[in-house]
């Protein structure tokens, strides 16, 4: 696959948000939108409180160049609550990381080529060496909440709130399952 041709068409994650609080403006104009206000609160919440401790920033910092091509799309709430975490991260590799996002409902090809047990789960790092070559992928969520998500569908009485359940897993987790997995990306 030409991951190139993607990172080209890519945005910066400032032009991500900006899209975001666009979106959140007027959110019956697109897909889903009545999900879109309160994921733009959540990113937005965790972009301004969420800290890297400084065992972190340095792990971050002593990686090798390579580029965080992240399938999104504001409507999910996964999203909402890692892509600021992954932000954090390639901000602390002082620039190590390119860090670029595309709209999973644009590239469709490239979706289907990174399924989540055959469905298109955002957001998924797909991370490329520095001749953009994959070497390795990471999504839709740490696996703890992935196993918990699995689980709550599976069951019909839990199925219909699993949403719910998952957001009072981010919350009490505090980012760090998240942290702790992307983290372990860059070793």
């Amino acid at each position: 696959m030409d991951y190139k041709k993607y990172v080209d068409i890519s945005v910066d994650y400032t032009s991500y948000q900006e899209l975001f609080i666009t979106k959140s403006n007027n959110p019956s104009a697109y897909n889903f939108g009545e999900y879109i206000p309160m994921n733009q609160h959540r990113s937005a919440r965790i972009d301004r409180t969420f800290e890297l401790s400084e065992e972190q920033k340095h792990i971050a910092k002593e990686t090798t160049k390579r580029t965080w091509l992240v399938i999104s799309e504001h409507w999910c709430g996964d999203a909402s609550q890692i892509i600021p975490v992954m932000n954090k991260i390639a901000e602390a590799s002082e620039e190590k990381i390119n860090f670029r996002l595309v709209y999973r409902d644009e590239v469709p090809e490239l979706m289907n080529a990174h399924l989540t047990n055959g469905g298109m789960a955002v957001p998924k790092i797909i991370q490329l060496d520095e001749h953009f070559e994959l070497f390795n992928d990471w999504g839709p969520r740490p696996k703890a909440a992935q196993e918990m998500v699995i689980k709550l569908k599976s069951d019909p009485e839990t199925a219909a709130n699993y949403i719910e359940e998952l957001h009072k897993w981010y919350a009490h987790d505090k980012q760090k399952s998240t942290v702790a997995e992307l983290l372990d990306l860059l070793r």
